[in-house]
């Protein structure tokens, strides 16, 4: 569906609440209809119409696409059912020898993905840190086909230059993919920095509510979109009417979520900063963070995920998260209400002790979606945890 007027001349956070908005020409529905149809008659023999089978197109799914397209200033989105069918569809252009970049210290699930992939002979990866120059350098040089960006990092908020990466990938004849979820496109558009290819789990901000899962893929160029979609219908990991109905309605709030769910995770940074429990804080919205000055000049905010070490290591985080009442032990992100998780037990428990060693991940080290709540009960939650510890 698409909504020519929010195409241009608006703010994002109009496109966000109103695009496709008043645009049902059947009985002029102000918010767009769920079309759970599986099939659409055709008009006559040999003639078809806009849509005739979900799997290839439908029209609510292809309102929450036209949407996240228009927000990341891609020509084309793809809907699928979860954020890591949305990256293997990103990479599905790899061929058997092909190699790709990717980040060290990424998602436990991207980690999974990639390793699986290799190890059955699909492409080849080098696990890079990208935040060291001459690594990348020496990776480029390799001839890799495509290059992988997850930045702010899953789970240390590491920060990486998008304009040079994806400029040094496109020099070496590489595709550039950049992993968005974490900050969404409220707060980054890794495609005006350069990228080719944006993924998201839309299961985290952009829906906001914990209840959908679902992904994205967002092509910079119309061609490479069309692909896509058409390779998504071949192996059927398009999302459901249903999802993209509730995704778009989680979606319309993105930005007032956004902005005090980072609002209240800087408080609770610098909480943590000056905690003599705590070793580390990894929040690039901290002055004192490494990648404080390069988030200023490619991120809009400085978003609502952050971790921390416990000094005191796995003992520590059993304690403290056994004591704590407002924050969920839980996995995931990006939800109204505030989660926390221990990765080398949750989230990256795939990983070998060995390659979260490299990436960083400590069992100290605790991960949090800050959400909605008031700052005071998130502060005192955190609080009643650290005294557990003195307990």
């Amino acid at each position: 569906m698409e909504d020519e007027a929010m195409s241009e001349g608006f703010a994002a956070r109009t496109v966000a609440a109103a695009n496709g908005v008043a645009q049902d020409a059947a009985f002029g529905a102000v918010i767009a209809p769920i079309h759970l149809s599986t099939t659409f008659k055709f008009p006559a023999f040999e003639q078809a119409g806009p849509y005739d089978y979900s799997r290839l197109g439908n029209p609510t799914r292809d309102a929450l696409a036209d949407t996240i397209a228009k927000l990341e200033g891609g020509a084309r989105a793809v809907m699928v059912a979860s954020g890591m069918a949305a990256l293997d569809l990103a990479l599905s252009s790899l061929r058997p020898g092909d190699l790709l970049v990717a980040p060290h210290d990424c998602y436990g699930g991207t980690h999974r993905l990639l390793s699986f992939r290799a190890a059955r002979g699909h492409y080849r990866v080098a696990f890079v840190d990208q935040t060291d120059p001459d690594a990348r350098a020496a990776a480029l040089a390799e001839g890799p086909k495509v290059v992988l960006i997850e930045t702010p990092s899953n789970p240390l908020m590491r920060v990486v230059d998008i304009r040079r990466i994806t400029a040094d990938a496109k020099a070496a004849g590489a595709l550039a993919v950049v992993d968005n979820t974490f900050l969404s496109p409220a707060l980054q558009q890794p495609i005006a920095l350069g990228a080719d290819l944006v993924v998201h789990s839309t299961t985290k901000f952009l829906n906001g509510h914990s209840d959908v899962i679902g992904g994205v893929v967002v092509a910079a160029d119309k061609a490479v979109g069309e692909e896509l979609a058409a390779w998504a219908n071949t192996i059927g990991v398009t999302g459901s009417p249903l999802d993209a109905y509730l995704t778009l309605r989680g979606l319309r709030t993105l930005f007032v979520r956004v902005e005090q769910q980072q609002r209240n995770a800087a408080v609770l940074a610098a909480f943590l900063e000056a905690h003599p429990a705590v070793a580390r804080v990894h929040y690039p919205g901290l002055p004192t963070d490494p990648g404080h000055a390069l988030a200023k000049t490619q991120q809009a905010g400085f978003g609502a995920m952050l971790s921390f070490e416990l000094v005191g290591g796995r003992a520590a985080v059993k304690t403290f998260v056994e004591a704590l009442r407002v924050f969920t032990l839980a996995e995931s992100l990006g939800g109204v209400e505030s989660l926390i998780a221990h990765p080398p037990t949750m989230t990256h428990a795939a990983m070998d002790p060995e390659a979260r060693a490299i990436a960083g991940i400590t069992d100290g080290l605790l991960r949090l979606s800050v959400g909605l709540e008031a700052e005071a009960d998130l502060l005192a939650d955190l609080s009643r945890a650290f005294e557990a510890l003195d307990g």
